[in-house]
């Protein structure tokens, strides 16, 4: 981590690499450039990076670009759809062979554009984990599609237990769906009754906005795991973290009523 200079009773971050305190960023087609100077801010701070949904099909040099990620010690992944557009044509093969050209050592395993039988799930998410790291996503990104707290815990539990190394709660990367409602407004219950039986430091909490940002960080400290994070977010994110910015500034202060 950097720190330019000094300054007292800031909670402690999690040191990379890291098991809980993830920051999850969506590449969404960034040039080579644009990653180049992502990367020259971004990543001390940054554990992961999803290229989004389907964009490795058409993103240019992209060879050079997961190289360079890896480079910077940052793991890199295909987005959970490009996972389902190769399973719905049957072309499960042809998506390991992918990840060996591209030398990934992790891989995201969802069902959140296609109908699959969670059994089924679990046994790629078994399949794939004697290859690489798997992450799991779970719900729908059908804003029709309400899962209950019940069916969140069961399918988490599962897919952990098929060996998921975090699983991701579901919100796109518009933050309006899953875990959230249209609004964007956190559905708490929800968040708290999967937190009843999942531990913190498995999931991966989908978090594109800022106030979904602050709700986590007042819920679960400096050290949540969030993801689908902008790459121009990141710094702001990590000022978030650690109080150093409006919305969280009370969060970690010992007197926080205190006048000056």
């Amino acid at each position: 981590m950097i720190n330019n200079f000094k300054l007292k009773n800031l909670p402690k971050r999690t040191i990379k690499p890291r098991e809980d305190g993830l920051t999850m960023v969506m590449d969404k087609g960034l040039s080579i450039r644009e990653a180049e100077d992502f990367l020259s801010v971004g990543a001390a701070y940054t554990d992961i990076i999803k290229l989004g949904f389907g964009t490795a099909y058409v993103t240019p040099n992209l060879k050079e670009k997961i190289k360079l990620y890896k480079s910077a010690g940052i793991a890199t992944y295909f987005g959970g759809t490009l996972f389902e557009a190769f399973l719905v044509r049957k072309q499960y093969d042809d998506y390991l062979k992918l990840l060996e050209k591209y030398e990934l050592e992790y891989a995201e395993i969802s069902d959140g554009s296609l109908e699959m039988a969670h059994d089924k799930k679990c046994q790629y998410i078994a399949d794939m984990s004697k290859r690489v790291t798997v992450i799991s996503e779970v719900g729908s990104k059908d804003a029709e599609k309400i899962i209950p707290p019940y069916k969140w815990i069961e399918l988490m539990k599962k897919e952990i237990e098929a060996g998921s190394w975090k699983v991701i709660a579901e919100a796109r990367e518009s933050g309006n769906v899953g875990i959230f409602r249209g609004t964007g407004e956190v559905r708490s219950g929800l968040v708290e009754e999967i937190l009843t039986q999942i531990p913190q430091e498995k999931i991966i909490w989908e978090t594109p906005q800022k106030g979904q940002q602050v709700y986590f960080i007042k819920l679960l400290g400096a050290n949540v795991n969030m993801g689908n994070i902008a790459p121009n977010e990141v710094i702001p994110l990590e000022t978030l973290r650690i109080g150093l910015r409006g919305d969280s500034f009370s969060f970690f202060l010992k007197n926080p009523n205190t006048k000056y």
